[in-house]
């Protein structure tokens, strides 16, 4: 059983992003449901469904010993009674590094549980560095 409940789905996350930059895999599987059906995807990575998936996954990155900083930014919320979907860029610098990597567009998406909001799924990909402009189309006079 989860020692800690999440209140809020904005619990769930700030707890998601403080256990990504301690390195803490006890802390980061607190934020998620104990259920097969979550799924994790970091960026340039295979799709990693269930928990044990998700779990070693996370192992394998705080083996690493990078330690993050991560600035959440550009967050889309749509939230329910019992589901909640949050769209945000997540601008990580790594400690050692002169700069910030090109931020990561992420979907982070928490379910209420009977033990408080629980992560389902984070899904990582590359952001664009700069928005693109729309190509214009083309004047037609009729």
């Amino acid at each position: 059983m989860k020692k800690s409940t999440f209140p809020t789905p904005q619990d769930a996350e700030a707890a998601f992003y403080e256990a990504l930059e301690a390195g803490e895999l006890e802390a980061m599987m607190e934020v998620w449901a104990e259920d097969e059906e979550i799924v994790c995807v970091h960026p340039g990575g295979a799709r990693l469904a269930g928990y044990d998936q998700v779990r070693e996954s996370w192992a394998q990155i705080f083996a690493s010993g990078q330690r993050l900083k991560v600035h959440v930014s550009n967050q889309v919320v749509l939230s329910g009674m019992m589901l909640a979907v949050h769209s945000v860029h997540e601008n990580i610098l790594v400690q050692g590094e002169p700069r910030s990597r090109p931020p990561v567009a992420a979907t982070n998406v928490y379910l209420r549980t009977g033990n408080g909001w629980r992560m389902i799924l984070h899904h990582g990909s590359p952001a664009p560095q700069t928005p693109r402009a729309p190509a214009e189309s083309p004047k037609i006079l009729h």
